[in-house]
């Protein structure tokens, strides 16, 4: 039988506290939520595996570090509303749970959506929400949110999303651009989101998030 708990200590010890992750909130976050539970039931062996791990559906559950460093950079505290697009089968809503007042997930494919909800009230995890809608709409209805992150990389950040991140607020997002991706944080400033380059990750671009085709005559 795998010891889990034990893969779950050696992949903080080894992938994140080493990517200079060190704040307790996450760590214990990340200690707390048993990651192979939030995944398909043929892939729980390579659950803390240091790499993207595929969810089907041409989807992704984010890499340890990459998804602990976008945490890190985001700051979440206890009192604020969080946006997670992309939720998955519920992992990241799961953690991000424990760290905000409340989190609202959005996840656009309906099987996962229904999978996530089921795995995070099986988990005894009620502070959150999880809409089934398209990622680039977000869920306006219960915004603006002091927090956002994309479980997936984007080409263009839609203007609809930015609309949902309140005034001051943070976004993390990879970017991909080609086949090289960075994560930037933005904030909102002045109704803008002036993003900063923090360090470099990839993952497949989520529906919604493509950059609009340029055609030529």
């Amino acid at each position: 039988m795998s010891d889990f708990a034990a893969r779950r200590r050696h992949m903080v010890d080894n992938q994140i506290r080493t990517a200079d992750v060190t704040k307790f909130p996450i760590i214990n976050a990340v200690l707390a939520v048993p990651r192979e539970f939030y995944v398909p039931t043929e892939r729980r062996e390579a659950a803390y595996m240091g790499e993207n791990l595929p969810l089907g559906r041409d989807r992704v559950l984010l890499e340890p570090r990459t998804f602990a460093k976008m945490l890190d950079i985001l700051n979440i505290q206890p009192n604020e509303l969080v946006l997670d697009l992309g939720a998955g089968l519920g992992y990241s809503t799961a953690v991000l749970a424990r760290l905000a007042e409340t989190v609202v997930a959005v996840e656009s494919d309906e099987d996962l959506s229904r999978e996530a909800q089921s795995n995070l009230a099986d988990q005894g995890i009620y502070n959150t929400v999880v809409v089934t809608a398209p990622l680039a709409h977000g869920a306006p209805e219960h915004g603006p949110y002091d927090a956002m992150i994309v479980e997936g990389a984007a080409e263009a950040f839609p203007q609809g999303l930015a609309d949902q991140v309140k005034e001051g607020g943070r976004v993390a997002c990879i970017f991909m651009e080609g086949a090289l991706g960075v994560v930037r944080l933005g904030y909102k400033i002045d109704g803008q989101i002036a993003w900063r380059f923090s360090f470099n990750a990839s993952a497949p671009v989520l529906p919604g998030f493509h950059k609009a085709q340029e055609f030529s005559l």
